[in-house]
């Protein structure tokens, strides 16, 4: 099928749909100007400390910097924190949002971004998934009480050597280091009930779309085959409702029954009215 009726196919599936299911993954905020890190040296073009260290983003995004070389870690992720709290999200979240508010049963979003930038366009909270959770929460390295608290307030000061300055944030229970609420590399420590609270919110909606027949569009944006838990979240509920699957990536379109190889902004620009 040729880009031309991609686009057209895409416009009548969004324009019959009465719900939309919206999965991102990195490349949804390429064009805010956020980084993908995909591949080392996109990594290490956006942390050149981590080149000269030889670190790949696998081994930066590890709990074990927290203990070992806090300072560092903090870098890394306050860095991360202040970037995603001041970037402004492109115009194809407005335009992802715009229709969801013309749909009956709305939208939900399923993300492995950890930047927020979708409730910062204005997507409700109760209708958002992060499965990789959020910077924009903290929680104890230790997990001591099982408990998060937003980062709202959390302002980290970054020195020479990419090293972050006391005071670096601490568990408000015990005192421990503090750390983000995201699934990093081997993390056994990691608070998930959030998460699990949103992937609840998340099934109830799909058994009310089933309960009442509702017609489900299904959008991916920026998802790559790296990590491949959106595409595969994607595929598992375009089986589920018997719906064709809407891949946008520039890259690795490829695997679903509509696929646009373009970037977010370009695709949603060319397919949301």
């Amino acid at each position: 099928m040729n880009q031309i009726s991609n686009n057209d196919k895409i416009k009548q599936l969004l324009a019959e749909c009465d719900a939309l299911f919206i999965t991102a993954g990195a490349g949804m905020g390429v064009d805010s100007g956020l980084p993908d890190f995909r591949g080392v040296e996109g990594f290490w073009q956006a942390y050149p400390k981590a080149k000269e260290l030889g670190l790949h983003f696998e081994e930066m995004a590890n709990p074990e910097w927290f203990e070992t070389d806090p300072q560092l870690a903090w870098a890394f992720y306050g860095h991360r924190l202040h970037l995603y709290r001041d970037t402004v999200p492109h115009k194809g979240f407005n335009k992802l949002l715009s229709l969801s508010n013309t749909k009956k049963y709305g939208a939900f979003v399923f993300t492995s971004n950890v930047d927020g930038q979708f409730q910062l366009s204005g997507f409700s909270e109760n209708n958002v998934m992060e499965c990789h959770g959020s910077i924009h929460h903290l929680q104890c390295i230790d997990n001591c009480q099982g408990m998060l608290w937003s980062s709202q307030g959390t302002c980290i000061e970054i020195g020479d050597e990419f090293k972050a300055k006391e005071p670096l944030p601490n568990c408000p229970h015990c005192g421990a280091m503090a750390r983000p609420n995201i699934l990093m590399f081997g993390d056994y420590s990691w608070e998930y009930a959030r998460t699990d609270g949103q992937r609840e919110r998340l099934s109830q909606w799909m058994k009310i779309l089933e309960k009442e027949g509702a017609k489900l569009a299904i959008i991916e944006i920026g998802a790559g085959t790296a990590v491949p838990t959106v595409r595969n979240t994607s595929e598992q509920i375009a089986a589920r409702f018997d719906v064709p699957l809407i891949r946008i990536n520039p890259r690795e379109s490829f695997g679903a029954e509509i696929e646009l190889p373009l970037g977010a902004l370009e695709a949603l620009q060319k397919i949301v009215i």
